[in-house]
């Protein structure tokens, strides 16, 4: 029997990227929503890491399967690291990010490319059938732009400048900003520590 992990997330974008990234492993990857499980999960984590367990232990607790988490966000230093963990809730839950990525260029309207660095921070939680969990990080460092540029991201990806590249991380290919993305990293790690359990 195909062995399967369920993502903790209703998120069709976040989806569409893990299976990308995920492509070459024989398990078959769902999510929550196409599992039909639905439980009441409060990210009252201060950490992406403990948001990502608190995720990934609530749909556990629904599903006899290996179950992943992620909890990403966008540190900003000269915003003292905001949105940080509320990037998904920030400027309210339904505000486009068109919205929110305006809102952060014009908070930092004036302040110098050097000072304008940030990051993209994944943390995966696993939570496996037999108990035993675990947390990886990566991150993808960068600066935030002047401008939202780029069709093929989603979030934060029209404003952030990976670095080590001219243009923002929606402007690159899929399979660019997967190969160099903190959730690529964060996955591929992932994939690696549960090896003998795929």
């Amino acid at each position: 029997m195909m062995k399967k992990i369920i993502f903790a997330t209703g998120n069709r974008d976040k989806m569409r990227e893990i299976r990308e990234i995920m492509a070459d492993c024989e398990v078959e990857i769902t999510s929550m929503k196409e599992e039909g499980i639905s439980v009441d999960i409060v990210e009252d984590g201060k950490t992406f890491e403990e948001n990502a367990l608190i995720k990934a232990r609530a749909v556990a607790s629904a599903a006899d399967a290996i179950v992943l988490a992620d909890d990403s966000g966008l540190e900003i230093d000269y915003l003292n690291k905001e949105p940080g963990v509320y990037s998904a809730r920030y400027m309210g839950e339904d505000t486009s990010y068109d919205i929110k990525n305006n809102n952060l260029i014009k908070r930092l309207e004036g302040v110098p490319e050097p000072q304008r660095t940030a990051r993209f921070v994944c943390a995966v939680a696993a939570v496996l059938p037999g108990g035993e969990e675990f947390v990886l990080r990566e991150t993808m460092e960068g600066k935030i732009g002047y401008e939202q540029e780029g069709a093929n991201g989603f979030g934060y990806d029209p404003i952030f400048y990976p670095d080590g590249f001219s243009c923002s991380s929606a402007a690159l290919s899929p399979e660019q900003k997967n190969e160099i993305s903190h959730r690529g990293k964060a996955l591929r790690a992932v994939k690696e520590k549960l090896g003998k359990n795929l």
